[in-house]
């Protein structure tokens, strides 16, 4: 299974997306972590492996020069914990 065989079969976590083929991993690991169950973060670590995840998942976590960025607080700061203890 690829990422993007993944999200098509979850397309209630990024619904606003028209062709799931052109979205970069990126944005399914984003809305994966902060809108999929505990299921579907697990079948995604499965796909990208947990390192990829990780290392994806830090280097968008982390606030941009105009402070954005699109993780709830709360998955933040339980994956970052996750990631420190598994990756």
């Amino acid at each position: 299974m690829t990422i993007h065989d993944f999200i098509k079969k979850r397309k209630y976590l990024i619904w606003w997306v028209k062709d799931y083929n052109k979205l970069k991993a990126e944005s399914i690991v984003e809305a994966t972590l902060n809108y999929g169950d505990w299921d579907d973060v697990q079948t995604l670590i499965k796909i990208l492996g947990m390192k990829e995840t990780a290392r994806i998942f830090r280097a968008k976590s982390k606030p941009s020069p105009v402070g954005r960025q699109n993780y709830n607080i709360k998955t933040k700061n339980y994956f970052t914990y996750y990631f420190d203890k598994y990756a």
